[in-house]
């Protein structure tokens, strides 16, 4: 990979090759370590004799958590300014949780473990956002979370990949101290960032001596721009969650034994599109906007959803999940950058993030449960053009109501923060080859 081009937005003090390459492998680590409580979970519980009602309520139990915890996470984050040490405790606590499990696989140890990466994960991602916009600042943050999307993305397929063949080679026990090992890497990813960087990055923000967050959560819903994205997500994850399952059902049907791998293949398409795309999509939207790009992405799900309706083919079903990653790269890098435009001045950005987080978190819950009851009674077709209208509900809403949020902050309202002066340069982050 080439040599960073270090953007010059902060009067002349520029990040360090450093801090953003410790940035990129914390965002690799992190989705590595991430992928472990993914399906492997499941299947190590299933391995241990757990019964299909002990591993629900687990998992439930942990979704419960991560949709409450959102908005206390994002607060939490707001109100410390320490993004760095909460990164670092809370990866210091998803291995723990790892480890616990692989080593005690009972009830209660499981449960108090799920707990415990779910609460930390609930922090980590946000630090992940306020560490990204410290050190990028505003006028390069949706190139920084291209960034963060690609070395993600590389990281969940990495892990998958690798922890598959652990799980299948030595046991699905020894996934869990893998993802536990990685958590180390994670950390002094992390800790190689300078905490200075950070703090020049969040200078706009409104200074206070005390964090209250009934009034700053009130602020936020007065934010006609933030309640439209909310809802527009809301729709999004209301069509898109429930999709690929639907999916996955189909081809298993079609191709029974091969399903593994079609399904498989079909997870992976749209992670390497945003693997390839993500820092470019970002780079564009710090030029040019964002608004047109998030209405591709929103476009996509809906006629998505419709061509998976149309055919049962297992390769052509694989072939359409292309939009997918589309959908996946201009919402995954450009939500939270126009999350970080709308709320510039508040100095509550991951309080809006666990908004914008709470809202795609309700919708992905209900998409589940609605598309499984339709499933059933009107078959998988039905069920994907039902998914198909609902997306598009969340594209028109976007459409009709959602303004340009890059072109819809005055200057003025940062006056003494130089990053609304845009070099003459354009400048970006460095291209990743």
């Amino acid at each position: 990979m080439p040599d960073l081009e270090q953007p010059t937005t902060r009067g002349g003090q520029r990040p360090t090759e450093k801090s953003q390459r410790g940035l990129d492998w914390f965002a690799f680590f992190l989705a590595d370590v991430q992928v472990g409580f993914g399906p492997f979970l499941s299947i190590y519980l299933t391995t241990e004799k757990w019964t299909n009602t002990d591993i629900g309520l687990v998992l439930s139990a942990g979704a419960i958590l991560g949709l409450v915890g959102q908005v206390p996470g994002g607060a939490l984050i707001d109100a410390l300014r320490r993004d760095k040490l909460i990164a670092t405790i809370a990866m210091i606590a998803i291995g723990i949780s790892a480890l616990w499990i692989g080593l005690s696989p009972q009830f209660l140890s499981v449960m108090l473990a799920q707990m415990l990466h779910v609460g930390a994960s609930v922090i980590v991602g946000p630090a992940l956002a306020a560490i990204s916009l410290g050190l990028a600042g505003h006028a390069l943050i949706g190139e920084r979370l291209g960034r963060n999307a690609r070395f993600a993305a590389c990281g969940s397929i990495a892990a998958g990949v690798f922890m598959g063949l652990i799980g299948k080679t030595i046991s699905s026990q020894a996934v869990f101290y893998v993802t536990a090992t990685m958590a180390i890497p994670a950390v002094i990813a992390v800790l190689s960032i300078s905490s200075e960087e950070i703090k020049r990055g969040h200078r706009c923000d409104v200074p206070r001596e005390h964090y209250a967050l009934l009034p700053a959560l009130r602020d936020l819903l007065r934010q006609r721009a933030l309640v439209v994205l909310a809802a527009c997500v809301f729709f999004f994850h209301l069509s898109n969650a429930a999709v690929l399952p639907i999916v996955a059902s189909t081809i298993t049907m079609r191709v029974g034994e091969e399903a593994t791998l079609m399904i498989a293949a079909a997870m992976i398409v749209p992670q390497v599109m945003v693997a390839l795309a993500s820092p470019h999509i970002g780079r564009f939207a710090d030029r040019h906007g964002r608004r047109k790009l998030l209405l591709i992405g929103f476009a996509a799900l809906p006629v998505r959803a419709i061509l998976l309706a149309s055919t049962t083919d297992p390769f052509a079903l694989v072939a359409i999940q292309l939009l997918d990653g589309i959908s996946a790269t201009c919402l995954g890098v450009l939500v939270a950058t126009s999350v970080a435009d709308i709320v510039r001045t508040s100095g509550n950005f991951n309080l809006a993030l666990g908004v914008v987080g709470s809202a795609m978190g309700v919708g992905a819950a209900i998409s589940t449960t609605l598309a499984g009851y339709l499933a059933d009674g009107y078959g998988s077709s039905a069920t994907l053009l039902t998914l198909s209208v609902l997306g598009l509900c969340g594209f028109l809403l976007f459409a009709l109501l959602m303004p340009e949020t890059k072109k819809s902050i005055p200057s003025e309202a940062n006056a003494g923060c130089d990053e609304t002066k845009q070099p003459d340069t354009e400048p970006h982050l460095g291209r990743i080859v």
